[in-house]
């Protein structure tokens, strides 16, 4: 197993998780901050000073909690995971009591990234990787979430997760993982063409994705 040299810990964005009431909403803070900035500067002009100047906190407190930018930027990327996880979570048990079939999991899950892009600070420079090109600061922004699996590998799992019985079959890991790939570069193409997303090229990335995803003998492995 390769031992991170970065200074953060493996499979984890900050140095400290905060435990104290007011520590965690100076770590909040300091997200918060990090996502503001990056609408205004982008990932190159990002800096910890700051973005604890626009958190009001001492730079001392942000390198309390972060080694530096990459774990910064690291620690957005997996509130932002988790952010949507919910959401989508949430959209399901909503639409179906959680009884979604594939196609409808798929819509669901483009719509809330989709969503999150249009109105989540910061989202549309980072999501759950960078979109911008990567700073010199930052030494492997394709393992923000998670210091063995890529960004996309990372998500697909947490995904499955998600979908459940719906993605138990032999192969579906695979499968997902191919699917995360597919949805990052149509969507990436859809907000480069128009800022709130191109409705036709999202319509295209739905049905890619439901019509690969839906066809067992794909999703197995066997077709």
């Amino acid at each position: 197993m390769k031992a991170r040299t970065d200074g953060r810990e493996q499979g984890g964005a900050a140095r400290r998780r905060p435990v104290q009431q007011r520590s965690q909403e100076r770590y909040e803070r300091l997200l918060d901050a990090c996502a503001g900035l990056l609408d205004e500067v982008g990932a190159a002009g990002l800096t910890t000073k700051e973005v604890a100047l626009r958190a009001e906190v001492p730079i001392g407190t942000l390198y309390q909690f972060f080694s530096g930018k990459e774990s910064l930027l690291a620690a957005l990327a997996e509130r932002n995971l988790d952010q949507y996880l919910a959401r989508l979570a949430h959209r399901a048990e909503a639409e179906a009591g959680g009884a979604l079939e594939v196609a409808g999991f798929v819509d669901l899950a483009v719509e809330e990234f989709v969503a999150m892009k249009r109105a989540v600070p910061g989202f549309g420079h980072l999501d759950f990787g960078l979109v911008d090109p990567v700073p010199a600061e930052v030494g492997d922004d394709t393992h923000l979430l998670d210091a063995e699996l890529d960004n996309n590998a990372a998500v697909a799992l947490r995904l499955s997760a998600i979908g459940g019985d719906l993605f138990t079959a032999p192969g579906y890991a695979l499968a997902l993982r191919v699917a995360m790939e597919c949805a990052d570069g149509v969507l990436k193409l859809a907000f480069r063409v128009d800022p709130d997303g191109d409705p036709a090229l999202i319509a295209e990335c739905k049905r890619l994705l439901r019509c690969y995803l839906a066809d067992p003998a794909t999703a197995q492995g066997t077709g």
